[in-house]
């Protein structure tokens, strides 16, 4: 579907969708724990959709409900080797992959992982490497389907800080399963720690502690997760908290209305990273207001700004939708991680850009940008659903018609999107 959007400026109240990030984490443990547990989550998403499938492959029972998923936790076997092989479908779901490897691995149930699109090219190493050095059994590294086999035991986990903070989160999730403490050692920057930090909470939630520290190696400082040895236990229900990576497009929106666009349903003391869309918007000059489960947004003349971006990773493309017209220039800095995204986000985000009329390039792992009036053009959403979302929201301040190709894809994180876009006055019209 392409869709072909009249510049409008997007004004009124929408509610916000629930956490992806989120959702993820507490579906798995979910799965992972004895008993049912109840997890409020009134909408999903095609990355959800796949993470909820496996689980269910693995023997979980998953009932929808009107306020999300009854969970059904996967029977354990006395001989999980000798159960027959599972196809886990992740569809193009990197955190369902990144997760669910160490923790299969922790099961010991021999299974096969299946990738589609760019995620069969995106990285698994060194937490490839880490899991076979613990006992697990996998196929050549690049190979999809990924067979895995064995089963996984404790000991100390070493990853590096700057590749992906989902291979400390599958670890931590997967720990309460191994036999033995698990320690996992990341060495410091830890990129996108607030995703570490959601996990932390999700594994409290269901009584299991982590305990941080700092500690030093070979002269170089790590950060160290010791997982208590403790039963996963169901809370019995647990919200799923709405999403701020989502909300900052509409928020984005309202730097450019004069009206504002305000979004319900967050958390404003989130460990979510991406809410720091608030304090980026209002360097860039934009009036943000918050109030007890409200973020607002509301134009002010723009400006260039310098943004390390390294934690935020996904605010990359609603911020590079403000910094296009923003007067003056805008650097994002230590963006290395958007390659390794749906697209090579750094590639598309700049192309994106530059395909309305504006002005942006990569220096290094930096992304600059040069605000300019947009004239309109045509966007390829690269089958990136953050980059269908960043030109809709560039289109609210062009001179022309915006053109989006392969705007469905917005659907493996918020298939409403665009009914979304529309009920705050957008208008577009849709072609095959």
């Amino acid at each position: 579907m392409d869709v072909t959007i009249s510049p409008r400026a997007l004004t009124g109240t929408i509610g916000s969708v629930p956490s992806k990030s989120v959702a993820h984490r507490l579906i798995l443990l979910a799965a992972l724990t004895p008993g049912t547990t109840e997890i409020d989550c009134a909408t999903t998403s095609a990355d959800i959709a796949a993470t909820i499938s496996c689980v269910r492959s693995l023997g979980a029972t998953v009932t929808r409900t009107p306020l999300g998923f009854e969970i059904c936790g996967i029977p354990r076997h006395a001989d999980e080797s000798s159960q027959p092989p599972v196809m886990l479908d992740c569809g193009e779901s990197g955190s369902t992959l990144r997760f669910l490897l160490p923790i299969v691995c922790a099961l010991g149930r021999p299974c096969e992982l299946m990738g589609h699109g760019r995620l069969v090219t995106r990285p698994l190493s060194p937490l490839y490497e880490q899991l076979v050095q613990h006992g697990a059994e996998l196929s050549e590294q690049g190979s999809f389907p990924l067979k895995v086999a064995g089963t996984i035991c404790g000991g100390t986990f070493l990853l590096p800080g700057n590749v992906s903070s989902q291979y400390v989160s599958g670890l931590l999730m997967a720990a309460p399963l191994v036999d033995g403490p698990v320690r996992v050692l990341v060495a410091e920057p830890l990129e996108s720690s607030p995703y570490v930090t959601l996990t932390v909470r999700a594994l409290a939630a269901f009584g299991v502690a982590v305990e941080q520290s700092h500690i030093t190696i070979d002269g170089r400082p790590h950060l160290c997760f010791d997982v208590a040895r403790s039963p996963l236990v169901s809370p019995e229900a647990m919200p799923v908290e709405g999403d701020w990576s989502n909300a900052a497009f509409w928020l984005a929106a309202g730097a450019f209305s004069p009206t504002g666009v305000e979004v319900t349903g967050l958390d404003t003391t989130s460990a979510q990273g991406d809410r720091a869309i608030l304090a980026a918007l209002a360097l860039f000059g934009a009036r943000v207001s918050r109030t007890r489960g409200t973020a607002a947004c509301i134009h002010d003349p723009l400006h260039g700004v310098e943004l390390d971006v390294s934690d935020i990773p996904d605010l990359v493309p609603p911020l590079a939708a403000v910094a296009a017209s923003a007067a003056g220039t805008t650097r994002l800095r230590n963006a290395a991680r958007l390659r390794l995204k749906e697209s090579d986000r750094l590639k598309t985000v700049s192309a994106a850009i530059n395909a309305v009329g504006g002005s942006a390039h990569v220096e290094g792992d930096d992304l600059v940008i040069v605000g300019r009036n947009l004239g309109g053009g045509t966007v390829d959403a690269a089958n990136d659903h953050r980059i269908a979302m960043m030109g809709a929201i560039m289109a609210c301040n062009a001179n022309g018609p915006v053109t989006i190709l392969d705007a469905g894809c917005v659907a493996k994180s918020y298939p409403a999107f665009w009914e979304d876009y529309a009920a705050l006055g957008g208008s577009f019209v849709t072609s095959d």
